[in-house]
């Protein structure tokens, strides 16, 4: 599916990276401080432990998730899952 084919709800939500931006910094502020990883399993489970970390602080929910959940579901049936309402 073209960015143009989803609803401008949807648009806005896509285009809108300054959470992704965020958690990729937060990201690099949690790897700069180590200088090297014995192995890549390492990396993983910091990476993984940081990002729940960051996630708990997450609070501020997105402006009309309602309506985007529903776009959503109309756009991907069965794909969807209803679960992820939060």
């Amino acid at each position: 599916m073209r960015f143009y084919d989803y609803p401008p709800v949807i648009r806005k939500v896509i285009y809108t990276t300054n959470t992704v931006e965020g958690f990729h910094r937060q990201l690099r502020q949690v790897t700069k401080t180590k200088g090297v990883f014995p192995n890549e399993a390492a990396l993983v489970k910091l990476l993984y432990i940081a990002s729940e970390r960051i996630g708990e602080k997450w609070t501020m929910p997105l402006a009309n998730w309602a309506l985007n959940l529903q776009q959503l579901s109309i756009l991907f049936g069965g794909r969807f899952k209803r679960h992820l309402q939060t």
